[in-house]
């Protein structure tokens, strides 16, 4: 009996996957546990595997289809079997070709009632032909279209109701270069673009002239899809739909560097500055728990407890994973659960679950050496805090003395829908002064 494979949930928060890629075709032979295809939720990548063994009857989806969870996705069994009862709704396979209507036979009509409206007269058939036109291009201007590599269909028309006709074709053909007899095959299959002008003699396109559609001249196109496409319709969104403000600061190394290099003196364990920044972060929002929160248009949901989004950069993109309750940690633990996710994310076994929920987002491009930048926010935390590269500069001493220190450059972006200038500065004060004269604490 066949089996259908289902979509897996890949954590309660996922309603839906994306399968970007097939790994076997209908008529393969498989076994279970066997790779099917490659499915990814809005961050992770997952390999979909196969719950039974036999031959792959059908493939209900398509590559970059968004599926939704549970849903059967191929069916597995004997080759024979019906499978109708397992294909998704509106899943259905393609209708047979319906067939020739018969001429309708010529009839005297029918009186009709008095007052009635006339009955409409039947559509005349038209007579085969090997150039049959379709109801909006003529017999003789798909010949001359075939002729030169056009497509009709997509030209438009200047007859009767907006019929392709001669003419129409003609008027595109003047405007169009000459193709080599290989370009104009290959044109017709409808797969390649014609350029203006070609490498051949008086600029005639030569088969290695025609593009694929969509195609930029000396440069490689790739569908935006997956990872990407979710990061890309996450950033456009948060910035249609928030107002992003962002202060700069930054505050003096020498108490952090020098309370990490204690810790190791004592035989503790090695936290990094991106650990010491963290948990500053969790002590000052206790303080200041207007930015530990969510911008819901009409509401604003202040979290208890911290949940904190540490930006991951992985092959696959920007990842967002979540401390839960990092609050509730020490420097140490929050430490551990960072390297813990981070190390998910790059290997692509983070669960979903863990890429959502935060309540304020920390992200660090210091060590690709930038030195400050904006970040975007992710909505709808209403602030993230965005880390920059150690930069020297200049400071006066108590004597009056200038020298030059080791500081690192904060830039805070608050949605200005829910959070002040003013309250977002003064957590950013706080936290400079935490990390200053009592990191760790």
């Amino acid at each position: 009996m066949a089996t259908p494979v289902i979509m897996p949930r890949q954590g309660q928060s996922v309603e839906s996957c994306i399968l970007t890629e097939w790994k076997v075709n209908v008529g393969d032979q498989v076994a279970e546990g066997d790779v099917l295809a490659v499915i990814e939720t809005d961050k992770a990548s997952f390999d979909l595997e196969s719950t039974a063994s036999g031959t792959v009857l059908a493939l209900f989806w398509e590559a970059d289809d968004d599926v939704p969870v549970l849903a059967n996705v191929a069916a597995i069994g004997n080759e024979g079997e019906d499978i109708d009862e397992f294909r998704p709704e509106g899943q259905g396979s393609a209708p047979a070709p319906a067939a020739a209507a018969p001429a309708p036979v010529a009839t005297e009509a029918a009186p009709q009632p008095s007052g009635a409206p006339a009955a409409p007269a039947p559509a005349p058939v038209q007579s085969g032909g090997s150039f049959q036109a379709s109801a909006g291009v003529s017999p003789r201007a798909r010949r001359l279209a075939h002729k030169h590599g056009i497509d009709p269909e997509t030209l438009p028309g200047s007859g009767p109701e907006g019929r392709v006709i001669e003419r129409d074709v003609e008027a595109a053909i003047s405007g169009r270069p000459r193709l080599s007899a290989t370009a104009k095959a290959r044109s017709l299959s409808g797969d390649f673009e014609t350029p203006a002008r070609g490498t051949g003699l008086a600029g005639m396109v030569r088969s290695q002239d025609l593009k694929v559609p969509g195609s930029v001249e000396g440069a490689e196109v790739t569908p935006v899809k997956g990872i990407r496409k979710v990061i890309a319709e996450r950033m456009i969104q948060s910035l249609h739909t928030t107002a992003q403000l962002t202060l700069h600061a930054s505050f003096e190394l020498s108490k952090a560097q020098a309370y990490r290099k204690e810790r190791l003196d004592a035989g503790q364990s090695k936290v990094s500055l991106n650990d010491v920044i963290a948990h500053a972060i969790v002590k000052s929002l206790a303080e200041h728990p207007q930015l530990n929160a969510h911008f819901l248009g009409d509401r604003i949901a202040t979290f208890e407890k911290v949940h904190l989004g540490v930006a991951v950069d992985t092959p696959k993109g920007l990842l967002v994973p979540v401390v839960r309750d990092a609050s509730e940690m020490s420097i140490e633990k929050i430490s551990a659960e960072v390297k813990n996710l981070a190390g998910a994310c790059r290997e692509g076994t983070i669960s979903p679950d863990n890429l959502s929920g935060g309540s304020f987002t920390l992200t660090n491009l210091g060590m690709l050496g930038v030195e400050t930048f904006t970040p975007v926010l992710n909505a709808p935390e209403v602030a993230i805090l965005g880390v920059g590269g150690i930069v020297l500069k200049p400071k006066r001493t108590e004597s009056g003395e200038v020298e030059y220190v080791d500081t690192l450059p904060l830039s805070l972006t608050i949605d200005h829908q829910a959070v002040d200038g003013a309250p977002a500065a003064r957590f950013l004060q706080s936290l400079v002064e935490r990390l200053e004269n009592n990191p760790g604490a």
